[in-house]
């Protein structure tokens, strides 16, 4: 062994000849002892300065780092042994890490490992996620390193912000800071705080602190595209299976999102999701403004979207991912409903915006539940909210994504995949949309051929069979026309100038042909035709075709539909309710009136929805209203057909919007809806002494028009039930027939039930049936229009008139079951007394009181 002074000397020659040391090291050092070297864990103990540690050591810490690079574990268990290394080497109190990353559109830094020391544990240095410490770039040291991707060597810290000092009760005084960079863009950054035994870091120490946090860039990269590799194969994976799902199925908005939505969910990674869809009426429906433009129902004050439209969510899916998969559809999702109650879903539905929160207990805007939210103890801690908006901007839904599986907040490449797929699906409802506009050209055709193949338009024979003129219409002057069809129509057979005024006018007695007849007539005693030069043929053809118009049914036929024009008429010439309205009013209200019930096929709405009918398909609610609205328009949109054809333009929508009110009005759905509105209005009208004040009170708000018209339409419709009894019971009968026939379809083609309305079997219940429709829908209407104006109190008396007879069969019929309960009960009786056992099924004879038959063949005055 030399002394000391030799080692000396050799340590001094191999420094002064560097070449020599290392050729003589590669040749001498054998392998297994440099790999005993470097795998011998590193002392760490008394380390006053990197500079005491020899090669061998700093070889080992080169050799560890390196290590590592090749585990598999996440970044910060890697980064925290790098950064245990760099805290001996540049002797540094502590050491951390900011990961920087986006959300909602803004770059931030986010604490994720704290307070690393040469000797502390990964766990006590890794922080959760719910404890972050967030803050923008626009603060401090760390974040003016993140923004200018350059490293920072800062001696006193005083000058810059404390904002993380106050959060950990940490003093900082100097510090050291690192990007960590990947494709141009800053993904965390290093610092080293406060160096021990001095009062900065030297320029030495931050050459050191550059040097060795090259491992840390290499980890991070490494890391970063592993990441970036899973998120583009998530991306790509989204919109493939999504893209695959949304194109088979083509008719269901719902289903399609459904369909998308549940397959992709294995790669959203995160506990559970939320899709609410919205209502998509831009427009509500006229007899629904009428409380709020009457002041009777507030209007809606609440969130709309950025288009104008209510945020109503009609209805929620929920995909719940932890545990047990399971997906539940909540139509008319309640206010309090677990993903709705914080408004988050409501917020982003009125903005648009895409919200991404952390740490959502601790938020004031949004009433997030901190308790769990179901019976599986789920509690929300992170939140994405996306709207999903159509090809027209539209927002259709709000797609609410809760808890990253990993526990971290959703960042901004979470933001960019469910964007993705929230735009797909917004887009590919331009299919469904497509999809359905071809269906409803499809149905729209099958109805417009069915209206076609059972309706031709009115014939120049048919029309000459009225005008009787010896020329062509076209060649004879309009002014001897009038004349003519005037002279002519005054003579039909019993229809005189007094019964047409009458509201007890019956039309037994008068044929079809001369009906067609006294509508023209009253078209005259209106004093429009002139007025707004309507074309006699015109008239005429279109009258004729209106007739042609009404299929041959027991009811809902021609006569039904004169009767209600004749009686809207009376409304307005006898009621007095004509002082309301303009003559143009006046002249739409009757033609609709006399259109109301066109091509009726002697089934009601829910019949057509039952039978899944192409009508049904078309029209959504009020299905034959809307039917008959439909067909009467296409006749205005017929040249040779078009009453209204010198009108202007402004006039002719406003006659169109009159045939809106007056038709849908029919709907006795609706009725309930609109007498509330009516009774008000008689109720303020009632007491008025001065007739002018009333009619301004009324004329002067088209809301109010509006209301009365539309009740007239009710009066008119059902004005049956007040005609003198020997013409309403015949009445009655029909409408009983027609509905039996209805019933009898609803047995064989649907295989249903019928209620007792439609029921032939139950015929016997014909009066009382009457006696509760009176009661319950008739006589309300009449009620209040003789209050409203006693010119109409026939028709009010008639209605009762008819009610006590009706009353008198039904008591009839009552005593009659009341009299058949005592004989059964009169023989069961007997056979008790007589101790008899009664057999099992053992039946008595009971006399039925009425079946469809008698009914139909009652015994009634001749009309």
């Amino acid at each position: 062994v030399g002394s000391l002074g030799d080692k000396d000397s050799v340590e001094k020659y191999l420094e002064n000849n560097p070449q020599f040391a290392k050729d003589y090291f590669d040749k001498k050092l054998r392998a297994d002892a440099l790999s005993a070297a470097f795998s011998a864990p590193v002392d760490v103990k008394d380390t006053a300065s990197f500079k005491d540690m020899n090669s061998i050591q700093e070889a080992a810490i080169i050799f560890e780092l390196v290590q590592e690079l090749q585990k598999q574990g996440s970044v910060e268990q890697s980064l925290h042994k790098v950064f245990q290394r760099i805290a001996m080497i540049v002797q540094a109190d502590r050491v951390g890490y900011f990961l920087c990353r986006a959300r909602n559109g803004i770059p931030e830094l986010a604490t994720s490992l704290f307070d690393v020391t040469p000797t502390s544990k990964f766990e006590a240095n890794l922080v959760h996620p719910q404890t972050e410490i967030v803050f923008p770039l626009d603060m401090g040291v760390v974040g003016f390193t993140a923004q200018s991707k350059k490293p920072q060597n800062v001696p006193d810290v005083s000058a810059f912000c404390d904002f993380v000092d106050k959060q950990t009760g940490y003093k900082t005084k100097c510090m050291l800071t690192f990007p960590l960079v990947a494709d141009k863009e800053c993904i965390g950054v290093a610092i080293a705080l406060n160096k021990i035994g001095a009062d900065k870091f030297s320029p030495e120490d931050e050459a050191l602190f550059h040097k060795y946090m090259n491992f840390a860039q290499v980890i991070a990269l490494q890391h970063h595209t592993a990441y970036m590799f899973n998120v583009e194969s998530r991306r790509s994976q989204v919109l493939l299976w999504s893209a695959s799902k949304v194109f088979e199925e083509l008719t269901d908005i719902e289903r399609q999102f459904h369909k998308a939505l549940y397959t992709v969910r294995t790669y959203l990674l995160c506990e559970r999701y939320s899709v609410g869809l919205l209502d998509m009426t831009k427009e509500k429906e006229f007899y629904d403004e009428w409380p709020v433009k009457l002041g009777d129902v507030e209007p809606y004050k609440g969130p709309k979207t950025p288009d104008g439209r209510e945020v109503i969510f009609y209805k929620i899916i929920d995909y719940l991912l932890e545990g047990k998969e399971e997906i539940k559809v909540i139509p008319g999702p309640p206010a309090d409903h677990w993903a709705l109650v914080s408004g988050l879903p409501t917020y982003v539905a009125e903005n648009g915006f895409i919200c991404n929160m952390m740490n959502v207990a601790a938020d004031d805007f949004f009433t997030f539940q901190k308790e769990p939210v179901d019976e599986t103890g789920f509690v929300i801690k992170n939140v994405l909210s996306l709207p999903i908006v159509n090809k027209k901007e539209e927002i259709v839904g709000i797609a609410t994504f809760f808890n990253r599986k990993d526990g971290r907040p959703f960042d901004e490449h979470d933001e960019q995949i469910t964007e993705a797929l929230t735009q797909f699906l917004g887009w590919s409802v331009l299919v469904c949309d497509t999809y359905d506009r071809l269906n409803r050209m499809e149905w729209r055709k099958d109805i417009a051929q069915e209206m076609l193949m059972y309706q031709t338009r009115c014939t120049k024979a048919e029309m000459q069979s009225i005008l009787k003129f010896d020329a062509e219409p076209e060649d004879c002057d309009q002014k001897d026309m009038y004349k003519l069809l005037v002279c002519f129509v005054e003579t039909s057979d019993n229809v005189n100038g007094e019964n047409l005024y009458s509201f007890g006018f019956s039309d037994f007695p008068v044929s079809e042909f001369n009906l067609i007849k006294a509508g023209i007539r009253m078209f005259f005693e209106l004093g429009v035709i002139e007025k707004f030069k309507v074309p006699a043929e015109t008239l005429t053809q279109w009258m004729y075709t209106v007739r042609k118009g009404y299929r041959d049914i027991t009811y809902h036929n021609w006569r039904h539909g004169f009767n209600v024009g004749h009686t809207m008429f009376c409304l307005l010439q006898t009621g007095k309710l004509r002082r309301y309205y303009s003559d143009l009013d006046a002249f739409a209200m009757v033609a609709a009136a006399f259109c109301h019930d066109i091509d009726h096929r002697g089934t009601n709405n829910l019949y057509q929805t039952k039978s899944a009918s192409p009508l049904a398909k078309l029209h959504g609610s009020s299905i034959m209203e809307r039917h008959h609205l439909e067909y009467s328009k296409t006749l205005m949109a017929e040249e040779s057909l078009n009453i209204f054809c010198n009108l202007q333009k402004r006039q002719f929508e406003n006659v169109q919007h009159l045939f809106d009110v007056c038709i849908i009005a029919t709907d006795l759905a609706l009725y309930f809806k609109k007498r509330t509105m009516f009774q008000n209005i008689v109720n303020a009208t009632e007491p008025m002494p001065d007739e002018k004040e009333a009619i301004a009170y009324i004329s002067n708000n088209s809301t109010r028009k509006e209301i009365v018209m539309a009740m007239m339409m009710t009066g008119c419709d059902l004005s049956a039930i007040t005609k003198p009894w020997e013409v309403q019971s015949k009445v009655a009968l029909m409408v009983a027939a027609e509905f039996w026939e209805q019933g009898d379809l609803e047995r064989t083609v649907l295989d249903q039930q019928p209620i007792p309305m439609m029921d032939r079997n139950c015929a016997e219940q014909l009066p009382k049936m009457q006696c509760g429709f009176i009661d319950f829908v008739c006589s309300f209407v009449y009620k209040e229009f003789s209050r409203f104006h006693k010119e109409i109190t026939p028709m009010f008396d008639g209605l009762n008139n008819n009610r006590a007879h009706w009353n008198e069969l039904a008591e009839v019929y009552n005593a009659k079951m009341k009299a058949i309960e005592d004989q059964k009960k009169k023989l069961e009786e007997e056979e008790a007394k007589k101790g008899k056992k009664k057999k099992k099924n053992r039946s008595v004879y009971i006399e039925k009181p009425f079946d469809s038959e008698d009914v139909m063949c009652l015994k009634l005055p001749p009309p």
